[in-house]
């Protein structure tokens, strides 16, 4: 309907067509200014409050706590990486749990953490804990093929909040013997019947030992057997004779020492230090000394990429964190670090490794395991390792190793410590017995089951 003409309120005449016009012209041009001043002083805000977020955050350099205002994006649920989670949860968040996942606030937010722990092999393990005579303890099981931690038991007699499996404090001993033995086998060919020679006792490291000299009291031993036996002055050997600094340096990096470990949970990276003296390289390629430190996560790490034809992933711990909407904003994956050896050479570490648990240093702690229902069934390698602290009150004890099945595809890696005090208690190569027939016992358990309901 067309618009009527109004009356001049002053005068009460009724204005002319052009006044008319005109004055439509006026109020659509009013609107117009006034909708462009709306549209302009919205994008000012919104560059304002860009700038500022972009600004406000250089100057960050700490990550707020746990419950207080923490990143936008995490409580808007959008995806963030390891380094976050890091920041988000601290070891005593997973010091010895007890269910598969938990709880936790930010920014009033509510998520929940999903675990990759297999919690009936974790509570087992809780369960035999002696720690009696124990300063630490530190047990953790590891899935060789995705790199999922399966359990992370621990103990520290000092500090319970404290996770012996994540501290680099402990001496690898003749752990690092892996190290050497997978640099030996590559760089020189070194089979596992080849023959070294040795003068005095096995796990003494003179440097007298270290000439490759020969007499009527000289000792022979295959290569399979010094390391089952953990002959010291044969790896000596290996390692001033033959490897040298720099092969040394080359080979503990890819195995991940001296290196960053990207976990969900901050991790003390091992260390080795190698000077220009051949007798400590003898040192530390026997592990005959307190210097060269790992974490046992780190020696579950080495075990998987053993088992791994050489493969060394980066661990996870975290399956997926979920915000309070059911959205997944974390979620763990499998991440290849490097590969550390041939997969040839890996198989015959793995022999080297199987021979320490038939006839070496773990010939004890799995006595009969072949007339064992469950552990007959398996292939068992491993390398123990053990040394006083430089006070002498403490004895470290190791056991880093793995098992599989015959004849399937379960697999589980293994790194446990235990620092003994005045008295001897419970062995890690006890421990690491008592974890795979576990494990392995429900695994066999649930095929079965799947195989008996048709799965």
């Amino acid at each position: 309907m067309p618009q009527r003409l109004k009356s001049d309120t002053t005068t009460g005449e009724r204005p002319n067509w052009r006044e008319y016009q005109a004055g439509l012209k006026w109020s659509a041009a009013k609107k117009r200014l006034f909708k462009g001043i709306f549209k302009c002083s919205v994008l000012a805000f919104l560059l304002f409050i860009v700038v500022y977020r972009i600004t406000s955050g250089f100057g960050e350099k700490s990550i707020p706590r746990l419950g207080t205002d923490y990143f936008p994006s995490f409580n808007k649920g959008h995806s963030i990486d390891k380094k976050t989670v890091q920041a988000l949860l601290n070891d005593a968040s997973f010091v010895n749990l007890k269910n598969k996942s938990f709880d936790f606030v930010s920014n009033d937010h509510k998520f929940r953490v999903e675990t990759s722990l297999n919690i009936e092999l974790q509570n087992y393990l809780l369960s035999k804990l002696n720690t009696s005579t124990a300063r630490y303890i530190g047990i953790v099981a590891m899935d060789p093929a995705t790199g999922k931690i399966l359990s992370m038991v621990s103990f520290n007699k000092t500090d319970p909040s404290d996770n012996p499996c994540l501290d680099n404090r402990f001496p690898a001993a003749s752990i690092f013997k892996i190290v050497t033995a997978s640099a030996a086998i590559e760089k020189y060919g070194f089979s596992s019947d080849h023959v070294f020679t040795y003068n005095g006792m096995k796990h003494t490291l003179y440097k007298s030992q270290l000439k490759d000299r020969k007499s009527r009291y000289t000792n022979r031993i295959t290569f399979k057997d010094a390391f089952a036996q953990s002959v010291n002055p044969v790896f000596g050997k290996i390692g001033s004779l033959y490897l040298g600094k720099d092969t040394l340096e080359e080979y503990a990096k890819a195995f991940g020492f001296n290196r960053d470990i990207n976990f969900e949970i901050i991790v003390d990276p091992s260390c080795v230090a190698l000077s220009d003296k051949p007798y400590q390289w003898a040192e530390i390629a026997s592990g005959f000394n307190n210097k060269t430190k790992i974490s046992p996560l780190h020696g579950a790490m080495m075990a998987s990429a053993i088992i791994n034809q050489g493969r060394l992933l980066e661990p996870t711990i975290i399956d997926r964190i979920v915000n309070e909407k059911g959205r997944i904003v974390y979620k763990g994956k499998l991440v290849a670090m490097n590969q550390v050896m041939a997969p040839n050479a890996s198989q015959t570490l793995n022999r080297l490794m199987a021979n320490t648990i038939a006839k070496g240093t773990g010939r004890k702690a799995f006595r009969r395991f072949r007339k064992d229902k469950i552990l007959s069934r398996l292939n068992i390698g491993g390398k123990t390792g053990s040394i006083d602290n430089k006070i002498h009150d403490a004895r470290y004890d190791w056991f880093v190793g793995f098992a599989e099945e015959k004849n399937g595809d379960e697999k589980i890696a293994l790194s446990i410590i235990v620092a003994h005090e005045k008295y001897i208690g419970l062995r890690a190569g006890y421990y690491a017995r008592i974890a795979m027939k576990k494990y392995f016992e429900d695994a066999f358990s649930k095929n079965q089951n799947l195989s008996d309901n048709g799965g």
